[in-house]
């Protein structure tokens, strides 16, 4: 019990403290594995977690089955028209791409003395993957423009059942004796492998398609039924051909995410979830197997050479040969080319057959599996630092998203836009009434009729720039609605919805369906309605040096009411009911006041310049200026600092 609670228990923890500290979740993964397992066995005596000893028998059918998983979750992600203009280079990187990489990492582990020649090819089969478990976490840090992104999570989910199948194929040659009867045995497995997996696949799709499109499935066993139905068409494929299992979850998953689309949503989440758990069990699992006298016996200079051929060699030429003629730049063709770490896939696959060619008496094989793992951390440790300075020499990161969407284009909406907009931030309205979006296209802001629920929104409507939605209409469900679909895409925290309108707990939404509330407790949108038709608006407030939000309050009265903040650079900060971002000198307070309240502000700030103006005109030797140095002051452009007191 211990020991299944520590895997649980240190496979997610690891995974979120490498987001805490923006760190590849992998390594540290890894080092938790060592550290439970050989680790401890150096410094103990015994493992703290002996995975033999706590699955015995089934950890390897384990493994797979985990894997399958991990790749249908990677399929459902994938869509269609991510690639509509480049799907002949996924082709070709899955294809030509894989052949050299192969051939490329099979000679260069030979031509280094690391392994013999069937063994080598081996290997080079199995680092064929490039893995989806460490691409898209990387991707969605760095954020990549154009398609090179999109080429990479194709490329990582599709080559990742492939390498697999690929790997199955090398093995079962190894032990067929001879050159002619081994070639004979892969071609026939790699027609049975295609013909399995695909149909099986499809088959598998169907079914789901079919049970939720009839509603065949209660709501609540939704995610145990899918869960069922890929166990076994895997398991299936697996008995037509092995590895092949893969290949049919993987397109399983890719044709259910492009026909249901969102409807796959509530299992598409489960997926995600029990993913986390999954590549967190494995890597801790499988690191812990290792043997810290084989990981000794692996480092050395011909270790380092053949990652040196591998990353810097075998890659570029694998994607340079494979975008020939594909219409990319050739910045993008650099960036899939410096991008290419293993992940579980690898470990996983490696683990099995490196046990299997030991246990056939093969020479070299027991040095397969440290020098795999050690390929593993080391493209994981380098990608994953040279990815973001890699993105920005070939200018290809986008910027952190700072914008703001806006759902609702009333009139005070529109205002709140325009003080954003002129505080530096990229701002969306969204409405599904014409006549606001053109009102607000003549205030020259950025303004789409549509609805925010509609597949337009979140599939076509460029919102790379976006980070930060506020749900602002009077429709208290289309808000929640709303703020529910995008908490996926901007993160819960960026997430905020107006005030309810109020009704007691019968018409108030429950707190797990909502998001967080935006202003104090009694500013719905009535009470924000009725204040702007007073005159209330909108402002930017520069905060100065020593001031947070109490003595701001102190000085200019708790007429304001503050909306959020802008930190230099940064995103929209939203205030919401329950928390208060702090103030920091520089920093812009978005605020909701009377008119009146503006004015003696506004007042106020000339009154404090003044004194100061005089006081440095006495210290020059000048007379403070007259009418003469007024009227000449007005047609002089205002300074940086009288800039930020109009602000």
């Amino acid at each position: 019990m211990i020991g299944l609670s520590g895997v649980a228990v240190l496979g997610v923890a690891a995974q979120w403290f490498a987001w805490r500290l923006r760190f590849p979740s992998i390594l540290l993964l890894l080092g938790i594995g060592l550290l439970v397992g050989p680790g401890a066995e150096l410094a103990l005596g015994h493992a703290l977690i002996d995975p033999d000893a706590l699955f015995g028998p089934l950890l390897l059918p384990l493994t797979s089955l985990a894997v399958a998983l991990i790749l249908y979750e990677g399929g459902l992600s994938l869509r269609l028209g991510e690639i509509a203009d480049v799907e002949h280079v996924v082709r070709n990187l899955c294809t030509i791409g894989a052949a050299v990489t192969w051939l490329g990492a099979a000679g260069a582990a030979w031509l280094c003395g690391l392994l013999s020649p069937g063994p080598a090819l081996l290997l080079g089969a199995i680092l064929v993957v490039t893995g989806p478990t460490v691409i898209v976490p990387l991707l969605r840090q760095i954020r990549i423009r154009g398609q090179a992104g999109s080429l990479l999570k194709w490329e990582g989910i599709v080559s990742d059942p492939l390498g697999a199948c690929l790997a199955v194929l090398v093995f079962e040659a190894l032990l067929a004796g001879t050159v002619q009867a081994g070639l004979g045995h892969a071609a026939i497995g790699f027609l049975r492998a295609g013909a399995a997996g695909g149909v099986l696949g499809c088959l598998g799709a169907g079914l789901l398609i079919l049970l939720e499109r009839r509603h065949w499935v209660p709501h609540h066993l939704e995610n145990p039924v899918s869960l069922a139905i890929v166990v076994a068409v895997f398991t299936l494929s697996n008995l037509v051909q092995g590895e092949s299992g893969l290949i049919a979850t993987t397109v399983m998953g890719c044709v259910v995410g492009n026909v249901l689309k969102e409807e796959i949503h509530p299992i598409t989440a489960f997926k995600e979830s029990l993913q986390v758990l999954l590549i967190g069990g494995l890597f801790v699992v499988l690191a812990a197997r290792l043997d810290l006298a084989d990981l000794k016996a692996a480092l050395g200079w011909e270790s380092l050479l053949f990652l040196a051929l591998l990353v810097f060699v075998v890659r570029p030429a694998a994607v340079f040969l494979a975008t020939v003629g594909s219409g990319l730049l050739l910045r993008e063709r650099a960036f899939l080319a410096g991008i290419a770490p293993r992940g579980i896939v690898a470990a996983a696959v490696v683990s099995v057959f490196g046990a299997r060619l030991a246990q056939a008496g093969l020479p070299g094989a027991e040095r397969l599996v440290p020098l795999a793992f050690l390929v593993i951390l080391a493209t994981v440790a380098f990608y994953g630092l040279s990815a973001g300075p890699l993105s920005r020499l070939l200018d290809l990161r986008e910027p952190t998203p700072t914008g703001v969407m806006l759902l609702g284009a009333q009139d005070w909406a529109r205002d709140l836009a325009g003080v954003l907009r002129e505080a530096g931030l990229v701002v969306l309205l969204i409405d599904t009434n014409r006549y606001r979006v053109k009102r607000a296209r003549e205030e020259g802001l950025w303004a789409v009729h549509a609805n925010a629920l509609s597949e337009f929104v979140s599939d076509e409507l460029d919102l790379s720039g976006i980070g930060t939605l506020l749900t602002l209409t009077p429709n208290d469900a289309v808000n929640t609605l709303a703020a529910a679909r995008f908490e996926h895409s901007f993160g819960r925290a960026n997430v905020f919805q107006i005030q309810p309108q109020g009704g007691g707990s019968r018409h108030d939404v429950a707190p797990r369906a909502r998001s967080r509330y935006l202003l104090q407790d009694e500013a719905d949108h009535d009470w924000i309605s009725q204040r702007a038709a007073l005159g209330w608006r909108f402002r930017a407030c520069q905060i100065r040096e020593g001031c947070g939000l109490a003595s701001w309050r102190e000085t200019h009265g708790a007429q304001v009411v503050p909306v959020g903040k802008i930190t230099l650079g940064g995103p929209f900060d939203a205030w919401t009911n329950t928390l208060e971002p702090s103030l920091a000198e520089g920093d812009v307070l978005i605020g909701f006041a009377s008119p009146e309240t503006w004015e003696a502000m506004d007042a106020a700030a000339e009154e404090e310049e003044e004194p100061a103006d005089e006081e440095s005109a006495a210290a020059a030797g000048e007379e403070p200026a007259g009418e003469e140095g007024e009227e000449a002051a007005r047609d002089t452009p205002p300074s940086q600092g009288e800039e930020g007191s109009q602000a």
